[in-house]
């Protein structure tokens, strides 16, 4: 059997395998993200997860402005545990891993940094290694310049 950590051939491992970020995930459990982009106002992502089984998770997203107010109806997405552990799954060649301690508003955390480089572009995301699932922060750079970030402002597991 193989790495469970590499989905594809010439991938780079993932952080977590499907069964890690099952066994880190129950209904209950919502990550409260702040997201900003040049050019648009901030807002909060909330994703909860209000079923989960053997199989995945179906998740509830809503948007809200930074004070509360509702942007939006929820949405609910279905997802395998491998469905989960693909969105982290990059060519190699493009990507570098590096531990880094970073400091959050949910903490301090011991993170695996993926940056991931496609032209003059580089997607950089922090992966706690405690909090199997979704980057705790996330960044988006072209030419150099930072785009758009999303970072975990609460967490809550059930």
């Amino acid at each position: 059997m193989g790495d469970e950590h590499v989905l594809a051939a010439g991938h780079a491992p993932t952080p977590f395998t499907a069964a890690e970020i099952r066994n880190a995930t129950s209904v209950g459990k919502s990550i409260t993200r702040r997201v900003e982009s040049i050019g648009a106002e901030p807002f909060l992502l909330i994703s909860t997860y209000v079923e989960c089984d053997e199989a995945g998770a179906t998740l509830e997203r809503s948007r809200r402005t930074l004070d509360g107010a509702p942007l939006g109806e929820p949405q609910l997405m279905k997802a395998t545990w491998l469905d989960l552990q693909g969105h982290a799954s990059f060519p190699a060649a493009d990507t570098t891993i590096e531990p880094e301690r970073i400091e959050t508003a949910i903490g301090a955390l011991d993170c695996l940094r993926y940056t991931v480089r496609d032209g003059g572009t580089d997607e950089v995301f922090w992966f706690a290694t405690s909090l199997p699932g979704m980057p705790i922060q996330q960044m988006t750079r072209t030419d150099g310049q930072i785009v758009a970030s999303v970072s975990v402002v609460d967490y809550t597991s059930s």
